[in-house]
């Protein structure tokens, strides 16, 4: 009778919260990260950071100051942020640039848990025939998230890294050319330049372009922490154009980062590819478009248009997961695009 009384009581609050999108689950059917409470707020890892790096990747270092002088100068169809306005990077996300912020949502969002990781660990290892997840390494520094899975260290970076540079040679013969120069617009903290310059043996070059300042100068940081200087070049915005006129860029590929900017800013970017006749270009946008051929910016404008304006055709464009319950239930599913200048 009780029973029965809790369950008639259980079925009218969630006839209630059914209005609401929500409902009433009992503890015995969640697992253990479900009673956690949610992170809704960017984290990071408290990961020990050396002395040397704590005082460099500070708010008032000299290059830091320099390059936002110059980036102010700089075309403000390029500069104008729609989501990275000042105080987007916090103060902390500057010495702990490898955590849950801005740059890569890692343990925030629907599909950001253990099990989520999981099912991206093991498609990773059924498409990885360059055994990248043997040979690239992971840790924690700079607050990163990381998780034992499958017998490896592995995070966000390591794993969507490893997937795009699938993509790429899926599709373009990434791991094979010889003599390969390639382009990130939007390149962040530099984690997949790292990545690539690592693991593609024909790399001759991976340059890192960026219209915030933080990035330039945390990626400048990142990639000669990482001794990846050698095939890595990062760009400051002011010197973009020339490094484009004097460079022969076989693919340029933006991860997440047109999703997040005006639509001048977008044509700012494919403009400068188009005119440097750039052939492939890679996009992954944050939006995920089951079935749909729609490429929309955070506020809901749609910029393919400005891609097919420029001679870039659609070549292809795939889940990220190729597999469709991977794709559902892994890590920050996406789809990605890759484009032909014609």
């Amino acid at each position: 009778m009780v029973a029965e009384r809790k369950g008639l009581k259980a079925r009218a609050i969630n006839a209630y919260l059914a209005r609401r999108d929500e409902v009433i689950v009992p503890r015995e059917r969640l697992y253990e990260w479900q009673l956690n409470p949610p992170i809704l707020e960017p984290a990071h890892n408290p990961s020990r950071l050396s002395e040397d790096a704590r005082k460099y990747l500070a708010p008032d270092n000299p290059r830091l100051g320099d390059l936002k002088a110059r980036y102010a100068k700089c075309d403000p169809d390029v500069i104008t942020p729609l989501e990275w306005r000042e105080g987007h990077v916090r103060t902390q996300d500057i010495a702990y640039f490898r955590g849950d912020n801005a740059y890569l949502w890692q343990v925030r969002g629907k599909n950001c848990n253990i099990l989520s990781y999981a099912l991206a660990t093991y498609y990773v290892k059924s498409i990885d025939k360059h055994s990248l997840l043997e040979t690239l390494v992971e840790d924690n520094v700079f607050g990163n998230f990381t998780f034992e899975i499958a017998g490896h260290v592995i995070s966000r970076d390591l794993l969507d890294s490893i997937i795009e540079i699938n993509f790429l040679d899926r599709h373009l013969g990434f791991m094979s050319r010889q003599d390969v120069t390639l382009l990130d617009i939007g390149a962040g903290y530099g984690r997949l330049a790292y990545r690539a310059s690592a693991a593609v043996p024909g790399l001759r070059k991976y340059l890192c372009a960026d219209a915030v300042p933080y990035s330039t100068f945390i990626s400048e940081f990142y990639l000669r922490y990482r001794n990846a200087l050698e095939k890595t070049q990062v760009i400051a915005l002011d010197e973009f154009e020339q490094v484009l006129a004097d460079t022969k860029i076989d693919i340029a590929v933006n991860i997440h980062s047109f999703s997040e900017c005006r639509l001048e800013a977008i044509e700012w970017w494919i403009s400068r590819l188009a005119r440097a006749e750039t052939k492939y270009l890679m996009i992954a946008p944050n939006a995920v478009q089951a079935g749909g051929m729609i490429l929309l910016t955070n506020d809901g404008n749609e910029f393919l248009p400005i891609i097919n304006k420029y001679g870039y055709q659609l070549l292809i464009s795939e889940p990220k997961y190729l597999d469709p319950i991977i794709q559902e239930y892994a890590v920050e599913s996406t789809f990605y695009y890759l484009f032909e200048l014609r």
